[in-house]
């Protein structure tokens, strides 16, 4: 049985954007059932045993028949693997696939969670704030580079779904407090469509569902 850790609780403005969606949809894509692990933030990042699992005490982490994996990008790489549905079989397919997996995870992120930081986690600190224009421009550029390219196409490799999609879609979700997917009609739309899938909706119900689980058993002992 295929095995995922994530986190028992976190703050709202986190939900719905813990890595471990991007697991959970891969999972949910590829038809394949899972059992889910929580672990506290703190205290279960840093217990030994679960550092021997994720040495940095982050989430995801995956476990299947001592198989141990880290890192939501390489999990759902390793659930594609096993899905034609989310990376071709064809050697060309599956070479257009990967670098726009590694292009949602290297090229575009990055800049979305620099600004993501400054805009939502020190918004009210000086130096945030005069860091601001220069990240908000990157990432309006990365999105308008994008967009160009994505064009009037569904999707990014091959014109179909695919494990790209699934990460790409989770690194624009990073930016849902802001406007600036929206000022890109074609990745608004773009994003909508990749949400609107079934699987994506199961797995976002389904983290969410632990959290709601999680704060309902918290309020009720603290009572």
């Amino acid at each position: 049985m295929i095995r995922i850790y994530t986190f028992a609780l976190v703050r709202d403005v986190a939900r719905g954007l813990v890595r471990d969606l991007r697991v959970r949809w891969a999972l949910e894509e590829a038809g394949l059932p899972y059992e889910v692990k929580l672990i506290e933030l703190g205290a279960g990042q840093a217990d030994p045993e679960y550092r021997k699992l994720q040495p940095f005490g982050q989430v995801p982490a995956y476990e299947e028949d001592g198989v141990q994996l880290f890192e939501s990008g390489a999990i759902v790489q390793h659930i594609a693997e096993r899905c034609g549905t989310l990376l071709p079989t064809d050697p060309a397919g599956r070479a257009r696939t990967i670098t726009w997996m590694y292009a949602a995870l290297c090229t575009i992120e990055p800049k979305v969670q620099n600004l993501t930081l400054l805009e939502v986690f020190h918004m009210e600190e000086e130096w945030a704030k005069l860091r601001r224009p220069a990240a908000t421009f990157a990432v309006r550029r990365r999105l308008a580079e994008l967009a160009e390219r994505l064009g009037k196409n569904d999707y990014l490799a091959d014109n179909r779904f695919t494990a790209a999609d699934l990460l790409m879609t989770t690194v624009l979700r990073i930016l849902r407090h802001g406007n600036l997917v929206a000022e890109q009609p074609a990745l608004a739309a773009y994003q909508a469509r990749c949400e609107a899938r079934p699987a994506f909706r199961k797995a976002l119900a389904d983290q969410i569902a632990v959290y709601d689980e999680v704060q309902r058993g918290t309020e009720t002992a603290g009572q």
